[in-house]
Parts: C-alpha cells; sequence; structure tokens
C-alpha cells in the first residue's frame, strides 16, 4: 500500500498567482509605455527623451510577459509531482529514492509547529544527506511521517 502526497495548494496557487501578476504588470506597463497619451506627455523630457519611468515601462513588458510564462511551464512540470511512500523506500521522484534501511533518524522537532521534517540518510557513497519536507511543497505528509516513522523502527 503506497501513500501519495501530491503537490500542496499553496505551492500550485503561488505559482499561478505570480504567473497573473507578472503578465498584468507587463500589460500594464506596455498600456503606459505605449498606448497612454497623458503618461507619455508626462514622462517626456522637454528634448523629447523619454525619462527613466517611460523608458522602464518600454522596454520591461517583455521580462514580465517572459517570467509569466517561465512561471507558467514551471507550474506545467511540476504539477503533477507527488511524494510516494511505498513499502520499501521514499519515492521523491524518478531519479531520487531513499530506501528505509538508508535512513538514519526523521527530525520531527519543527511538524507540528512548522509542517516540516527532516530526514536524514547515506547515499550509495556513504555520504549522510539531509533531505527536508515540508507541508508548503506537499499536502497530506502526515501519513507520510507515520508511515516513515514505522519503517524505520
Amino acid at each position: 500500500m503506497a501513500i501519495e502526497a501530491p503537490l500542496s495548494k499553496f505551492k500550485r496557487s503561488g505559482l499561478i498567482i505570480w504567473m497573473v501578476v507578472c503578465i498584468a504588470v507587463g500589460a500594464y506597463c506596455a498600456y503606459d509605455g505605449y498606448f497612454n497619451e497623458k503618461f507619455k506627455a508626462k514622462h517626456t523630457n522637454e528634448d523629447g527623451t523619454p525619462d527613466s519611468t517611460l523608458a522602464f515601462n518600454r522596454k520591461s513588458p517583455p521580462f514580465f510577459f517572459g517570467g509569466g510564462v517561465l512561471l507558467g511551464a514551471y507550474w506545467f512540470a511540476i504539477r503533477n509531482k507527488k511524494l510516494i511512500a511505498d513499502e520499501n523506500e521514499l519515492v521523491i521522484s524518478d531519479k531520487q529514492r531513499i530506501p528505509y534501511d538508508s535512513i538514519q533518524k526523521i527530525d520531527k522537532t519543527y511538524f507540528k509547529s512548522k509542517g516540516r521534517f527532516v530526514i536524514t540518510y547515506t547515499d550509495n557513497n556513504g555520504k549522510e544527506n539531509h533531505y527536508k519536507i515540508s507541508d508548503r511543497t506537499y499536502d497530506n505528509l502526515a501519513p507520510i511521517l507515520d508511515h516513515l516513522v514505522a519503517q524505520i523502527t
């Protein structure tokens, strides 16, 4: 029986909000920089050159739109990410798996107050690693933590 912890609603919503903010700010700057005649008249010097505010509003929209697109691509890439605790190992991704017999300790000191716990494990090279798992990244962590504690004791 595998226990799954999907990507948290906090992370998904935050990415969507920042994506919308980037695109909205880009649209606002593009409007002020190219279409709003009152704004252009107010922020043009006597010699006809744009001041720093107008120059920013003309040059920044591609960067804001690009940031929004990159955030959207990142959201699309991680939207189905999940943490899986199966019978033999903790599956973080296709490339990262932590077998239960390599877990040395679980520090759950801050789980109730801050929603995070730290797994200390040894990798294949014998090096000690720490992996922090937070409720801001994954939902349904309490059953995962209970399963991990039951497996290593």
